[in-house]
């Protein structure tokens, strides 16, 4: 089993668990790598080397405990942003294509009030903006739009 350190043109970092390298570059040849966060298939493999406590008698632990720190924040943030994502798609209805007709509905009273969400295109976004609807742009991950196994 081989564990690659990966990440994403929107440098989301992860990591992916493969049977050989080969069948890494299969899949990614294929793009049935994705990222997790943003569902991005331009995937690049980043540098990584074998662990070795080799560093530690050298007096070198320093510098890779501060750089050891760093990964778990970050993925402690990465974890609360899909947290909120996961909430967020639990409390609201999704209206799809329907978004701007369905939130003009709900401003004028023409629909009973909740939270919504749903496509919309840039122009219709800021058209409903300028009538004092007040909507949010907010990239879904396709991870979070199916049911987790």
């Amino acid at each position: 089993m081989k564990v690659l350190d990966l990440k994403c043109s929107h440098e989301h970092r992860f990591e992916g668990w493969f049977a050989s390298t080969e069948e890494f570059e299969s899949q990614l040849s294929r793009k049935l790598v994705a990222c997790p966060v943003c569902s991005a298939t331009d995937v690049s493999r980043m540098p990584s080397a074998p662990r070795l406590n080799l560093s530690s008698a050298r007096g070198e632990a320093a510098p890779q405990a501060a750089q050891a720190e760093v990964a778990p924040q970050a993925a402690a943030l990465q974890a609360r942003a899909l947290q909120f994502m996961r909430e967020l798609i639990e409390k609201t209805e999704n209206v799809g294509e329907r978004f701007a007709e369905e939130a003009r509905r709900i401003h004028y009273n023409e629909a009973p009030a909740r939270s919504i969400r749903g496509v919309t295109t840039p122009e219709d976004a800021h058209a409903l903006l300028e009538e004092g609807i007040d909507v949010m742009p907010l990239p879904v991950p396709d991870a979070l739009k199916e049911p987790l196994q």
